[in-house]
């Protein structure tokens, strides 16, 4: 292996309407990400959505962008980074499966083919993993998942502890994936159950102590439950006055952990009756989950 290249799944180049219009005209208008015919979906696109979600988006991505640029963006490119000096004998890029840099732009920095391609996402789905994989040249090595890799799981649990150093430990921790319809979502859904029952078994966690849910819910599809919202609001209406919430399958800060999870998932809890609400950081460039990163690399 000479080379590794990192895929996240992208952002907008910045929180404005413009820019999110963007970068959800490309995100939404894959088939693998929204499965419905071609001339149905894309005048909802196009007439409905990008009219009125690029707006809103833009607000959201506001309260989260970092000096830097985008959380997700920042995070991917420091990861790179470090991965390089964990790995100085391997070339190592990242690219961005919607908006820049582009997949394609990304492969042409390469000096040689010997590359391993890893896709951010623990948890094998169709509408992320599968995609990248749609804009790789045949025969190149592809990651295809990382749910029960020990490096991974074991990074999970050092963060988890190290949350609960610094701020004592909740009776409850909820492991809050990516939602996905449930429709064709059989593996993914199995994928995740894993990873939490994984990070339940480093952490000793007994089973009232923890729970797997799913956000990011999107039109009118059944998806995969429990919800992670709905499960807040109950764990607090129930007598909850703190809860601890990791994102397992994100493993970089973004919209969906910082503003979903961070701001909207706390106040609903906070709403409730809930007291106390910490969101725990992604992996992001934690050295734990930069060695299983190379781990994961090198073992493809």
């Amino acid at each position: 292996m000479k080379g590794v290249l990192l895929v996240n799944l992208g952002t907008p180049s910045a929180p404005t309407a413009p820019a999110v219009r963007a970068y959800l005209a490309e995100f939404l208008s894959d088939p693998r990400v929204v499965k419905l015919p071609r001339l149905l979906w894309l005048p909802i696109l196009y007439g409905i959505v990008l009219r009125r979600r690029p707006a809103q988006s833009a607000q959201k991505y506001a309260q989260v962008w970092m000096p830097e640029g985008s959380p997700l963006a920042v995070h991917t490119a420091r990861q790179a980074g470090a991965l390089r000096a964990q790995l100085p004998e391997v070339q190592v890029e990242y690219a961005m499966r919607y908006g820049e840099p582009s997949i394609e732009s990304a492969l042409r920095r390469f000096a040689d083919r010997d590359i391993t391609v890893v896709p951010l996402y623990p948890q094998y789905a169709e509408s992320t993993t599968a995609s990248v994989a749609d804009r790789l040249p045949p025969g190149l090595r592809m990651v295809r998942d990382f749910h029960d890799h020990p490096g991974y799981i074991a990074a999970l649990a050092v963060g988890v502890r190290r949350h609960w150093q610094r701020h004592g430990r909740s009776p409850m921790l909820v492991m809050s994936f990516h939602g996905l319809p449930q429709r064709g979502a059989e593996e993914y859904e199995r994928q995740c159950h894993a990873s939490a029952e994984r990070l339940a078994a480093q952490l000793a966690l007994a089973p009232g102590e923890w729970k797997a849910t799913f956000q990011s819910r999107f039109g009118y599809a059944r998806w995969l439950q429990p919800y992670t919202e709905p499960t807040l609001v109950a764990l607090a209406r129930s007598g909850a006055s703190r809860v601890d919430v990791i994102c397992p399958g994100f493993v970089a800060d973004c919209l969906e952990t910082l503003e979903e999870i961070g701001i909207a998932a706390r106040e609903r809890f906070l709403e409730a009756g809930g007291r106390e609400f910490h969101a725990l950081p992604c992996l992001n460039e934690a050295p734990e989950w930069i060695a299983a990163l190379a781990a994961i690399a090198r073992a493809s």
